[in-house]
């Protein structure tokens, strides 16, 4: 297995979306520090495509965040799909590997992010799928605390059902603060008592995004939209109780201009940059 390329605490990505590949190949060092992808959308792709993701990724550590795995299901996973994507992340010298803590199956492809029920019974099940998945990866794997709407069967607060998934399973945190700002309003719970109660040393790195406002008490996470300056706030607040890590700005349609892309990059590193080492910051001055 060749050596993966590991991030620095203090790097901001960017997604890589197929409408942005353009601008990704042009870009101009600085612009970004990694890139994420969903590697259920290129695995086997080949051509101009193909190409173009093992160009950029030869240039720029790339993580992977996948989409179809889904955790929280009971129909046994694909052998031959979770041996591709060990090639897959082998071969692109994948840092961080992440999956949704949801499921999105039911006798095929439901193409959304269903919320697992909240109970003990759920911890067990969901955990033991998530050793399954890194003993066939032969490696940890973080899971990303996702937006939910209509919430189902909670014998337990959702930051509970979170830390006993991550303890139970052995695995890492991908802590999107986009929704714990978004569950926070819409399921009325604090997101400072969140943040403050999850295990900061399973966080592997940050997501954050835009979302929509529908009403004051409806947030809709769209990745959309720029970044509200609340959850630049909340981003801030997770890096003075973390400390700084990897932080990645999601975007998926809606896509502005490259350089405001870039531009909001630069926010996101600028929150990294308040919480840096001050041996960090000695060493850029």
């Amino acid at each position: 297995m060749t050596a993966t390329r590991q991030l620095s605490p203090m790097a901001a990505g960017l997604g890589l979306r197929r409408a942005l590949l353009g601008p990704l190949q042009a870009a101009a060092p600085g612009d970004f520090d990694f890139l994420e992808c969903a590697p259920d959308n290129w695995i086997g792709v080949g051509g101009r495509y193909g190409a173009a993701l093992r160009e950029l990724s030869s240039r720029h550590p790339l993580v992977c965040h996948g989409l179809s795995l889904s955790l929280g299901a009971v129909e046994p996973f694909d052998d031959t799909y979770l041996l591709k994507l060990r090639r897959f992340l082998d071969e692109h010298r994948v840092p961080v590997f992440s999956e949704h803590l949801s499921y999105c199956s039911d006798d095929g492809q439901l193409y959304d992010l269903m919320p697992i029920p909240f109970t003990e019974e759920a911890v067990h099940h969901v955990a033991g799928r998530i050793r399954q998945v890194q003993d066939a990866l032969g490696r940890r794997i973080a899971v990303e605390n996702i937006s939910y709407y209509a919430a189902p069967y909670q014998a337990m607060a959702e930051i509970d059902f979170v830390n006993a998934v991550l303890a139970e399973a052995d695995c890492d945190l991908l802590l999107d603060v986009n929704n714990v700002f978004v569950n926070a309003i819409n399921h009325r719970y604090d997101a400072h008592d969140f943040l403050r109660r999850l295990p900061g040393q399973r966080i592997a790195y940050f997501h954050i995004a835009g979302h929509y406002d529908e009403a004051a008490d409806l947030k809709v996470d769209t990745h959309g939209a720029p970044v509200k300056p609340d959850v630049f706030a909340l981003l801030d607040e997770a890096c003075t109780l973390f400390g700084p890590r990897p932080a990645l700005l999601e975007r998926d349609f809606n896509f502005p201009p490259y350089a405001e892309l870039v531009a909001e990059v630069a926010q996101v590193r600028a929150v990294l940059a308040r919480h840096a080492p001050a041996e960090a910051r000695h060493a850029r001055a």
